[in-house]
């Protein structure tokens, strides 16, 4: 049986047919309006997405609860933002660090 083969069996007729925009907020159905799925959307996604560690450069990072991600490869848990691993505000700081620690090496 070729690979072509099994993607075509896969996919037939029988198949339930997938989401075309909703993706993840397709559980709330009609429920909370278009543009509050929307943002849902896009949190949900960063929430659930991989990334990358800056400890061991593997693409495992998982967020365990609100503000604490976990790399599956190097074991280190550290604290983030509450959808994404880092924040504006973590970037800010640690420009500013590297900075200051320019100038007093200088």
């Amino acid at each position: 049986m070729s690979f072509l083969s099994v993607i075509i069996s896969s996919d037939g007729p029988g198949a339930a047919k997938r989401t075309k925009k909703v993706g993840v907020t397709g559980k709330y159905g009609t429920r909370y309006g278009a543009s509050l799925r929307k943002q849902v959307k896009k949190f949900e996604i960063s929430q659930h997405a991989k990334y990358t560690c800056t400890f061991c450069g593997k693409d495992a990072v998982k967020r365990t609860a609100v503000g604490i991600w976990k790399c599956k490869g190097c074991k280190k848990t550290m604290a983030g933002g509450a959808w994404t691993v880092g924040t504006t505000a973590a970037a800010t700081v640690r420009g500013t660090v590297r900075r200051l620690r320019e100038l007093t090496e200088a």
